[in-house]
């Protein structure tokens, strides 16, 4: 059986929500942030990173969410997660989920993670007060020529929804109207309307 390991609140919502699309059997496994088990010998003997999502495996461990989802979506070719039978579609799948990886995620990630790149506090700040304009200019750019409708890639859903769905509802954290963007509103609703998704929330929430 797959083992996911997440936090809520992070990306690796966007994996667990494929894992329930794809019908898997699979159990999740919370990391507490809050007592730092990201950092603990155990949970880094699964993931040097330390970080989530974590996804366990019969043939070994997978870190990096645009690769799980790729897997998942590979693993259960009957969910339709993906256009596996069309290289070039499979690769616009693959490239807007590493946008969301390399780009959007980093973008959001100084607003509270500026150690990572900096050591003057001062700096933290500057890359704080960024992240409104940063974001905004990537989610603009999803709305403008990215999210094709209803769903990302078209009538088809696939592993790029869930991973969208998760950064955009860092919208508001990061300062970002969500007014200003319609069609990622309408994404965002219609996520929510999935019983897979609403499944999934209520299990990371409980």
């Amino acid at each position: 059986m797959l083992k996911l390991y997440y936090t809520p609140g992070t990306c690796a919502l966007a994996s667990h929500i494929a894992l329930e699309d794809a019908g898997a059997a699979f159990e999740a496994v919370r990391v507490s942030f809050k007592t730092n088990e990201q950092n603990s010998p155990e949970y880094l003997a699964i993931n040097p990173k330390g970080r989530v999502p974590s996804l366990v495996t019969d043939r070994g461990i997978l870190t990096e969410t645009p690769a799980m989802l790729a897997f998942i979506a590979q693993s259960f070719p009957q969910a339709k997660l993906a256009p596996l039978d069309d290289p070039f579609a499979f690769a616009q799948v693959q490239a807007f989920n590493s946008y969301l990886c390399s780009t959007v995620h980093v973008a959001h990630a100084h607003k509270g993670r500026g150690a990572r790149w900096a050591t003057d506090e001062a700096s933290f700040a500057d890359m704080k007060r960024k992240v409104p304009e940063s974001v905004g200019a990537c989610f603009a750019l999803i709305e403008r020529g990215m999210l094709k409708g209803p769903w990302v890639m078209g009538e088809q859903y696939t592993i790029c929804d869930p991973y969208l769905f998760t950064l955009s509802g860092w919208l508001e954290g990061d300062g970002v109207d969500l007014s200003t963007l319609p069609k990622v509103a309408d994404h965002r609703q219609r996520m929510s309307e999935r019983p897979a998704v609403q499944k999934v929330l209520a299990d990371e929430t409980s």
